[in-house]
């Protein structure tokens, strides 16, 4: 049995009161792995989130800051202390040379390995660089990234970093491209709390509807909508909600036919609820095992 169409209330001209979401159907849906997810070898689908250009963008002109401007006052300082010593111009280019690669190549490797794909710059924008993988990243890729770095982004003042990454599906610049790297955003939004209820006209389908597969950035775009919806207009509510409603179909079993606001609030409401009994089961069974945790091994060292 196919799944029926979703109405949308900003064609037909209706408002989301009266617009079904769907009609029940028992048929298994097939969900396939999205562009931002990882699957692992346990064939298991992680939410994760390449880092925007922009925010990328803004993280390496902070490390470029960082790295350059002690580079300029330490060369300032030669400046004024090299005429004085007696060395001579060879021995000061070399000084020079080696003082830049310190601070444009030794530096930002140095950085990266100990913070494990850190810097200050994406510590700002909440990023890390992660192996395509999205295993840690090691020394090996952060000398690559490091080498490559010197060139596209601290000579070039990062517009070869810039283009590159402007034209990469996950932003990506030439070192990620060669060390099989990229940037990934860990900074998550706090969860919006909202203060709904089950809708009455879906107590019986809460008992056996499956939400388990709702992606948990889906569900979060869900609780951010339904508590900015008392001060949103109720055209644009009916069309964000007919579309947040189509999107979260797919991962719904049964569809229940009802408006798509008070779909989505159904949905919102049993994974707020399935979510809190998982943890407080997780603190039950934890409780019990405290007493096998804290105990000394067959009452040493009292016998």
């Amino acid at each position: 049995m196919s799944r029926p169409p979703v109405s949308d209330p900003g064609r037909t001209g209706a408002s989301s009161a009266g617009a079904p979401v769907a009609g029940a159907s028992g048929a298994a849906a097939v969900v396939s792995v999205g562009d931002d997810e990882l699957l692992t070898g346990e064939a298991v689908a992680l939410d994760v989130r390449p880092t925007g250009f922009l925010l990328r963008s803004a993280g390496g002109a902070i490390d470029w800051l960082v790295f350059t401007l002690p580079l300029i006052a330490v060369l300032t300082w030669y400046g004024q202390l090299l005429p004085a010593l007696p060395i001579d111009q060879a021995l000061a280019t070399a000084l020079v040379t080696a003082t830049t690669v310190f601070f444009w190549v030794v530096a930002p490797i140095v950085v990266e390995v100990l913070t494990r794909g850190r810097s200050l710059g994406r510590l700002a924008v909440g990023s890390r660089i992660v192996r395509d993988d999205g295993g840690a990243a090691g020394l090996r890729h952060a000398i690559i990234r490091g080498l490559l770095g010197y060139v596209e982004i601290f000579v070039s003042f990062g517009s070869i970093a810039f283009i590159v990454s402007l034209l990469n599906r996950r932003s990506k610049r030439l070192g990620d491209l060669i060390a099989g790297t990229y940037s990934q955003h860990e900074r998550v939004p706090h969860p919006v709390p909202h203060g709904y209820a089950m809708p009455p006209e879906l107590f019986a389908w809460a008992q056996i509807a499956d939400v388990a597969k709702l992606p948990d950035r889906l569900s979060r775009r869900i609780a951010a909508h339904l508590a900015s919806a008392p001060r949103t207009d109720p055209r644009i509510r009916a069309r964000l909600s007919f579309e947040l409603a189509a999107e979260a179909s797919r991962f719904v079993s049964p569809l229940p036919d009802v408006d798509p606001f008070v779909f989505l609030v159904g949905v919102a409401v049993m994974r707020r609820d399935r979510d809190y009994a998982a943890l407080l089961g997780e603190r039950r069974r934890l409780e019990r095992l405290q007493p096998a945790l804290r105990s000394l091994p067959h009452g040493f060292p009292d016998r």
